[in-house]
């Protein structure tokens, strides 16, 4: 099926043709949000500005990231390339070597801290603007850390993780509402995941309740920090998981079998089409290896639910704990060796919501574990290129942006389902669908045009988005 003729290549002289056309729209959706005067307002590193300020070298790394970069060499392809140049308005933009002696401007904490703010300065006018309907009736802020491995062996900062990994242990606090990141926070791999993070959850907390009708944070067990309960709670609602402790564990089990029910998953994917329908009734590959081979195996018989109010030692009110107990059956081949009880706990503020609830809700907290793997292995955020620990942070939120820009470029959708469409959209099809776009740049007397090349299926939505963003005024 697949066959050639006569192949020739020409060099087009006289076009400027880009294949990331909606980064033109990137750009114009950032300096109409303001982003550029925040940074060249509050962020002081450079003593003079000859020819950059610190907005041109964030957005630099940020647009690298957008235009399918996934290191600071690529940016070398990007300041070559006069479309490029003119789709966003630049003369000259920072090469790598320069890129990366920006990033190791950053020595103090208060710097990243300031850059992170510059950020978050812009959100409140989109999220008026743009995003009341996902905000409500509740914005999550979740918390969780990770480990960032590194192969180098001179990087200042890190350390080994308790899984003995070297590298760092970033923080990451998101607003599963819209996908955001609202802080990103390197720190040395040996430290433990809530160290520091009352703070950066207090800072979350402060941005994200003016613009929302009710705030709840969520953690796993890490966050359960009961020192800081009673003061949240006067706040915004929180639900933790918590560890499986002997004064939970004891009133559980005295819980009298009535104050029990079965708890119910709803199914995660329904198949839409007959096809995959019918994979639905295939064997179970990974089980019948399982069997065959005679390796121990945990199989989940059912689950109960229940709840009571307990009152941590560091706290002065009650709390509502929800308690999970599941009955799993220890098996080894064919045979059942014996069934095994086990406590899963829940502490939260949410009375409004039923047992069940509670625990999907804290179950829902999982998904950001998807952001995660995105900033990872999607956007490259977390690729440690630099040599110190603050110097790595700085890239790490400066790289994030590119994810952010992602989630705000989405909330420029006038449908609401296709706002919640490109949110949850991989980092990759979103740049492919609505970045990657093949355009003829034409530079003219009183503005920039970018001729779009091609059709594509997407294209609907990006002039969708475009067009709100020319009615945002600047």
């Amino acid at each position: 099926m697949l066959g050639t003729g006569k192949v020739r290549y020409e060099i087009g002289a006289k076009l400027d043709v880009i294949n990331c056309g909606g980064i033109g729209a990137v750009h114009r959706l950032v300096t109409k949000l303001g982003l550029t005067k925040e940074l060249d307002a509050r962020l002081q590193l450079l003593k003079v500005h000859l020819p950059y300020h610190e907005s041109d070298h964030v957005l630099n790394l940020a647009y690298n990231v957008l235009c399918g970069g996934t290191r600071l060499e690529d940016i070398e392809h990007l300041r070559q390339d006069p479309a490029y140049m003119n789709a966003v308005g630049a003369a000259l933009i920072p090469d790598p070597t320069t890129a990366g002696d920006f990033c190791r401007r950053f020595v103090r904490e208060e710097q990243v801290a300031t850059l992170m703010e510059c950020i978050n300065a812009v959100r409140p006018r989109l999220w008026a603007e743009r995003a009341q309907e996902l905000l409500g009736p509740v914005a999550y802020i979740d918390v969780d850390g990770t480990v960032v491995p590194t192969d180098g062996e001179r990087k200042a900062g890190m350390d080994m993780s308790y899984k003995g990994i070297w590298g760092y242990a970033p923080l990451l606090v998101s607003l599963a509402n819209t996908k955001e990141v609202l802080y990103l926070v390197n720190r040395p791999g040996n430290v433990n995941s809530h160290t520091d993070a009352a703070r950066w959850i207090d800072q979350a907390i402060a941005l994200v309740k003016p613009h929302a009708p009710r705030v709840c944070v969520r953690g796993d067990s890490d966050f359960a920090l009961t020192h800081h309960f009673d003061r949240w709670a006067k706040q915004v609602d929180f639900v933790f998981s918590t560890d499986n402790i002997a004064a939970l564990r004891e009133p559980a089990e005295a819980l009298p079998e009535g104050c029990w029910q079965r708890l119910t998953h709803p199914p995660g994917y329904v198949p839409v089409t007959a096809q995959r329908r019918d994979r639905e009734h295939q064997p179970h590959e990974k089980e019948r290896i399982v069997k065959e081979r005679g390796y121990e195996n945990l199989r989940l018989n059912y689950e109960d639910v229940a709840e009571f109010d307990y009152r941590p030692g560091a706290c002065r009110r009650d709390y509502r704990v929800v308690v999970v107990r599941k009955n799993i059956s220890k098996e080894k081949g064919e045979e059942v060796l014996f069934d095994e009880i086990r406590f899963f706990f829940y502490i939260t503020t949410r009375r409004d919501l039923t047992a069940a609830e509670v625990v999907a809700c804290a179950h829902e907290r999982c998904d950001q574990e998807n952001l995660i793997a995105q900033l990872k292995d999607g956007v490259n955020a977390l690729r440690v290129p630099l040599y110190d620990l603050m110097s790595n942070w700085a890239y790490m939120v400066m790289a994030a942006l590119a994810w952010n820009l992602k989630s705000w470029l989405a909330l420029m959708l006038p449908q609401h389902r296709d706002r919640r469409s490109y949110l949850k959209m991989e980092f990759r099809r979103f740049l492919h669908s609505l970045v990657l776009i093949p355009c003829q740049v034409l530079r003219r007397a009183r503005g920039l045009t970018l001729r779009l090349l091609g059709y594509q299926g997407t294209l609907g939505h990006f002039l969708s988005a475009w067009h709100t963003i020319e009615r945002l005024p600047c």
